[in-house]
């Protein structure tokens, strides 16, 4: 399994042309070799291929929004070639769609451009944060959409939303085993009663269980992502990795 950075964790330094050059520039002397393309402001595809070559980085993943995958479809694939990317999420199920019958019908509209994309070499998943583990029946919404979904619909599985949503993150990646390429890896813990995001390892999720099944699972890229941090965000990623290479894992 590779590492990479979700750049989302430092979307307040890459809003311009010049703040993503020095960020991506900044990240590889973390020690990190890949990014994850998400919360980044207006920049030319091109200009960013080249500002992520000159880096010495590759972009091992990208989110991408559902209006952009429905109308801008041949912009999207145009885009992961030019970045070499063959892996790209679904960033968050859109509002409409968030009740049982909604789950499904997202499935089946998702699956579509899943096979579409992969007609073209590019793998699709989708990312969950809590709301997909409000009940639908006897089950989660996050179960009716897998099973709903085409196998061609990929899971990148945000360890610590599984947790937020009252899930097993282990559990999770071992029930979707196979179909599970990326993960995002932040960890939780405890502030004045409230449920905090933290560096993997400063926190309180079963990392043993997590990394054996994420092994299991054949999962490919490993993003590290903190949407909120209670440091430097740059000192958090590097935590992060400190943590991870300790492991073994990076």
């Amino acid at each position: 399994m590779n590492v990479a950075v979700q750049l989302y964790t430092l979307r307040e330094f890459t809003q311009t042309p010049a703040g993503i050059r020095e960020t991506l520039h900044r990240v590889r002397a973390l020690g990190y070799q890949a990014v994850q393309l998400s919360g980044l402001g207006p920049v030319d595809p091109g200009d960013l291929a080249q500002m992520v070559a000159d880096a010495g980085l590759t972009v091992a993943a990208t989110h991408v929004s559902w209006a952009d995958l429905r109308d801008r479809f041949a912009q999207v694939v145009a885009n992961h070639h030019l970045w070499e990317c063959a892996d790209t999420a679904i960033a968050a199920m859109p509002p409409e769609f968030r009740h049982p019958a909604g789950y499904r019908e997202f499935a089946r509209l998702a699956s579509e451009k899943a096979r579409a994309l992969q007609a073209e070499g590019i793998r699709l998943s989708y990312h969950n944060h809590s709301f997909e583990f409000e009940r639908v029946g006897d089950t989660v919404g996050l179960a009716v959409l897998f099973q709903a979904a085409d196998p061609a619909l990929q899971a990148e599985i945000d360890v610590y939303w599984v947790q937020h949503g009252g899930g097993d993150p282990a559990g999770w990646i071992e029930r979707l085993a196979g179909r599970v390429p990326l993960v995002h890896l932040k960890d939780m813990t405890i502030v004045q009663g409230q449920q905090t995001m933290a560096e993997v390892g400063e926190g309180n999720l079963p990392w043993p269980r997590i990394l054996a099944a994420l092994a299991a699972a054949g999962t490919r890229w490993a993003m590290v992502e903190q949407d909120v941090c209670q440091r430097d965000p740059f000192e958090s990623l590097a935590l992060s990795l400190r943590h991870l290479q300790e492991w073994g894992v990076a």
